[in-house]
């Protein structure tokens, strides 16, 4: 999400611990994110994209669905480990592998585009914009994507973070604003906005579901320990009894900036901003 930090005073943040749940109830991008992506030009078949920060494969998985090429990377081994799983499992191939978003190993102008899905906060900026203009082929395109939950017009997103800031304090992404800027500040100077988008759209859930997504994220499954995160699961579950009932949506905000590299040649195909 933008604008927030990428640690919690006194905690470290561990996303192998999160592995099983952000496998199982991790959501992907709703159908109408990729209507807007295709629509600008990226996730076409035949299309080479490298996705920074996979985790589980969420963007790989579903690109290499649509006929790409796939590559990810993930400094979280079981992160990997789990996305190759879902991919065997899906019947699609996708080249995953452990190495960090600032040095990839991979071969110079190889990539049509290189992805990251809400993990841009926590890369090295200035290293991670080196490796991905150095891997991008000419008229290649960046683009970075959210799917962030709004606690500040969903009651459910937003008694569930008041809960989770009971069992850690520490947490640092509770209450985001929702702002989404026209052009990331640490893509000045690097890329030239190629194109954007930002909209709502409430997602399904269950009681289930959701409670897996919030043990998926980083304030509970990645820095509590075990018996924690199984007494914030019996408080939310019995929250959400209270509150939502077996099934709900969550309002959602969704947002992608396609970036080009300043010193390219090739214009973007249907660049264009949309709300």
């Amino acid at each position: 999400m933008h604008g927030l930090s990428p640690t919690d005073p006194g905690r470290s943040i561990d996303w192998n611990c999160t592995s099983a749940d952000y496998a199982r109830y991790r959501p992907g991008y709703p159908e109408s994110f990729w209507t807007r992506l295709t629509a600008l030009g990226l996730g076409l078949p035949g299309q080479r994209i490298l996705d920074l920060g996979t985790g589980t494969g969420v963007l790989a998985r579903e690109f290499a669905q649509r006929g790409c090429a796939v590559w990810g990377v993930d400094v979280a081994a079981d992160q990997v480990a789990a996305g190759l799983a879902l991919a065997r499992q899906q019947g699609v191939y996708v080249e995953l592998s452990v190495a960090s978003a600032e040095h990839t190993g991979l071969p110079d102008a190889s990539f049509d585009a290189v992805t990251a899905s809400q993990c841009w906060l926590y890369f090295d900026p200035t290293r991670a914009i080196l490796e991905a203009r150095r891997l991008l082929a000419p008229g290649g395109v960046l683009m970075t994507c959210h799917l962030s939950w709004l606690p500040q017009e969903d009651v459910i997103a937003r008694r569930t973070e008041e809960l989770v800031l009971r069992y850690n304090p520490q947490w640092t992404a509770a209450d985001w604003h929702g702002r989404v800027p026209a052009m990331p500040d640490w893509a000045q100077d690097h890329f030239a906005l190629a194109a954007m988008f930002v909209y709502d759209e409430a997602l399904p859930f269950s009681r289930e579901t959701w409670r897996g997504r919030i043990r998926a994220c980083r304030g509970i499954g990645a820095s509590l320990p075990a018996d924690q995160v199984q007494a914030f699961d019996l408080d939310l579950d019995a929250l959400l009894g209270r509150i939502a009932g077996d099934s709900f949506t969550v309002r959602h905000r969704i947002d992608a900036h396609l970036l080009r590299p300043i010193d390219t040649s090739f214009p973007c195909p249907g660049a264009r901003a949309s709300t």
